[in-house]
């Protein structure tokens, strides 16, 4: 044999060797999405940032946490919506309770943000922000500055306050969320204090018109997170949190155009758990999940085409005690993540029509204290 050929076979036979000596790399799952969550931290507040893997599995994104400019409280918030992508999914809104502040982040290409700009949330203690084609309203909590405020958001990532949009509120009121249906016609608010819930029509002008009879007495105390079905923004289902041990319950309102509420059919709706705080329906509106604090559960319910829920059954979130508390849906609808604050987690969930398969939990560097999440 020619040596060359000799030598050519021996370098194959070395590179056959190391081919099997050495293990297999994994290829990453390719990354179809991000996750964000409000650290609220106090100081400087920070929003971590998470990849979101073809097979739900999240990976902290390079450069998280990005500083949001503000100031967290460091305790958690109790609100739903703290955080919440804008713009078209090129902007991130956080609250900054700790500063009385909303910060704009801009989403960058790879996922990572950049701070645009840190305003006012035009009263104190912001908890709550929601935005409909460059309109965004912010819940304030705090005495002495309880209010909804209302904001323009241009597109290069601004906000400017609009003139003659504050609601003012009742200090007892303690507003846990602020949200706009589908088409932006309408917003509703939360007040958890004192067992309410404003409703208004949503002019031309970005300004709200308060229903008449608003606010509505609700079906359950506490008051908490709340959603309009993403296939009929008429039909808005809202989690009643302090109804005792075992006593939650989830009530669901028909919405009319000037933004009064009626009960649909036998609400509220039972869940047998303890504290329902936030809301997640299905992008199909097929399906409702609420996250039971007290219980570390979700409860799970389909909902008909007139609004009624009927329980499915619950899913235990983590172990006891992590604190499961705002829930998003990724944009495929595949996957749900729960904010697991006491813990300082995200909880993952696989989501099959209306069951859910838990697939463990990815630790936020920031630790407890963690308020909402966001998901582009």
């Amino acid at each position: 044999m020619p040596s060359f050929v000799r030598g050519a076979v021996s370098v194959l036979a070395v590179a056959t060797l190391l081919a099997f000596a050495m293990p297999a790399v994994a290829a990453a799952a390719p990354t179809t999405g991000h996750v964000y969550v409000d650290d609220n931290t106090g100081g400087v507040n920070t929003i971590s940032g998470f990849d979101r893997h073809a097979d739900g599995t999240l990976s902290p994104m390079p450069g998280s946490p990005f500083v949001a400019g503000g100031a967290g409280t460091g305790s958690g918030l109790a609100s739903q919506g703290a955080i919440q992508t804008a713009g078209q999914g090129r902007y991130v809104l956080a609250v900054d309770a700790g500063s009385n502040q909303v910060s704009v982040l801009r989403i960058k290409r790879d996922g990572a943000l950049r701070l645009v700009e840190v305003a006012s949330s035009g009263g104190r203690e912001p908890v709550s922000v929601a935005e409909h084609g460059g309109l965004v309203y912010v819940a304030n909590s705090g005495a002495g500055g309880s209010d909804y405020t209302g904001f323009t958001l241009d597109r290069g990532g601004h906000l400017t306050p609009l003139a003659g949009s504050t609601f003012a509120l009742p200090d007892s009121a303690q507003p846990g969320e602020v949200l706009f249906n589908s088409t932006g016609t309408n917003l509703v608010g939360t007040r958890v204090g004192s067992s309410l819930i404003d409703s208004f029509s949503v002019g031309s002008d970005g300004r709200l018109t308060a229903a008449p009879g608003s606010p509505f007495p609700v079906q359950g105390p506490g008051p908490f997170g709340s959603e309009f079905r993403p296939t009929d923004p008429s039909k808005l289902f809202v989690s009643n949190a302090h109804g005792g041990p075992g006593n939650g319950t989830v009530s669901g309102f028909s919405v009319a155009a000037d933004g009064t509420l009626s009960s649909i059919g036998a609400s509220p709706f039972a869940d047998f758990q303890t504290a329902p705080c936030w809301i997640e329906i299905t992008h199909d509106g097929s399906f409702l999940f609420t996250v039971n604090t007290a219980s570390d559960s979700i409860s799970r319910y389909s909902i008909a085409d007139d609004g009624t829920l009927t329980l499915l059954g619950s899913t235990r979130v983590g172990g006891n005690g992590v604190g499961a508390v705002d829930a998003r849906l990724s944009t495929d609808g595949r996957n749900l993540y729960v904010d697991e604050s006491a813990a300082g987690q995200v909880g993952k969930f696989a989501v099959s029509g209306g069951d859910l398969t838990p697939l463990g939990s990815i630790s936020v560097a920031t630790g407890a204290g963690i308020a909402g999440l966001a998901v582009n």
